[in-house]
Parts: C-alpha cells; structure tokens; sequence
C-alpha cells in the first residue's frame, strides 16, 4: 500500500477516450524523501516508509538532526506508508508521480474545509420547522433534553457548533492522468481540503 504525501491543487476536467467527460482533482504528489525505513523484523515491528514533503527551514533541532543524517533538506510535513516489502527501498531515495499509474485505484485522506459556527440544518442536515401555520422553529434544534430524569442533555446530542475541519477518507478514486514531470495526477472526483491542502494518497491493492 504505497503512498505519497500530497497537496491539492484544484479540480478540472477530463474527456476519456471514449469521450466521456469526468470531474477530476489535481495533486500535486512528491517528489518525497525516504526518511527512514521502519521494518517488521527490527524494533518497529512493522513494515513502513517515513516520507518527508516540501522542504522547509522552520524545524528544531531533534528535527534537523533526523534529516541532517540521511543528508537531505529539511521537510515540513512527514507521514508514514505501510509497505509490504522494505527492501525495494532505502533511505534517502525520492519517490515521485510514477509511482502511480492511469487506471489505479487510490485512497486520499486529508482534512475537510473549516467552515466555522454552523447551526443544525447545515451541520447535521436537519429538516426544520415548517413555513407556515405560525411556526417559529423554522432552524432552531427544537427539544433536546428531559425534564426531571436524567435532568440533562444527553452525551452526543446533535448540536450546533464547529462545522468541519474534520479528517476524511474517500476511496475508491480512479487516477485519469499522471503527468511525471510536473509530479501531478489527475484522480476522477473530489477529494476533501482547500487548494494547497496537504492530502495522503495510497495505493489501493
């Protein structure tokens, strides 16, 4: 299950061969440093991949010496991949878009859109009152808790409040294009974040 770390460029569109045309996102994937090797027969237990992405000088000390040691430039974000076979790999190689190829399926993770105080119906998708016959509950919650027993609201109530920002998954995306040079692919749908959201992309098997 390779991945790459990732940012979210914007989405467009793409015609198929056959003609057919699909929304598609573009992100921008790697290059990414190999910055350590975790493997299943050491201490780690496990097989995996650090990756650095996009270089940057803002790092402390514990920081700079991990990439001081495999000699690279620093990097502002790090994330591990699982991978079933480490000894295709070694630390300090840079892994880019070729990774992928058209037609794979992958799994993008990242994080949803900030969209601050929202109120039930936008949160929570909540019907709300009607629109005539005097109602004044048109997106109000309406009742939400008992009187004498338990005295409370109930834990995990469906309130208003912070909307988004939020991590998520979606899988099953179809890449439709990898441009190599440019370290961009092109995957059918959208995928969660802004532009210039950093976003995990993994190789579906």
């Amino acid at each position: 299950m390779i991945g790459l770390i990732g940012k979210k460029i914007g989405m467009s569109q793409i015609y198929s061969e056959n003609g057919v045309l699909s929304p598609a996102t573009a992100i921008e994937v790697g290059p990414c440093a190999i910055v350590q090797i975790k493997s299943g027969d050491g201490k780690d237990g496990y097989n995996a991949l650090k990756l650095g992405f996009m270089e940057s000088d803002k790092l402390n000390k514990p920081q700079r010496g991990i990439f001081k040691k495999q000699g690279l430039s620093g990097m502002k974000v790090m994330r591990e991949f699982r991978v079933e076979n480490v000894g295709d790999y070694k630390e300090g190689d840079v892994l880019k878009a070729d990774v992928f190829q058209k037609g794979d399926n992958v799994v993008v993770r990242g994080v949803t859109k900030g969209r601050g105080f929202a109120g039930v119906i936008k949160r929570h998708k909540f019907k709300g009152g009607d629109d005539t016959h005097g109602c004044r509950a048109n997106r109000i919650p309406g009742s939400v808790g008992a009187s004498s027993d338990p005295s409370r609201i109930s834990k995990g109530k469906k309130m208003p409040g912070h909307y988004g920002v939020a991590n998520l998954t979606v899988k099953g995306l179809e890449v439709l294009l990898v441009d190599a040079e440019k370290n961009v692919i092109f995957v059918k749908g959208a995928v969660p974040g802004s532009r210039n959201g950093i976003v995990y992309v993994i190789k579906q098997q």
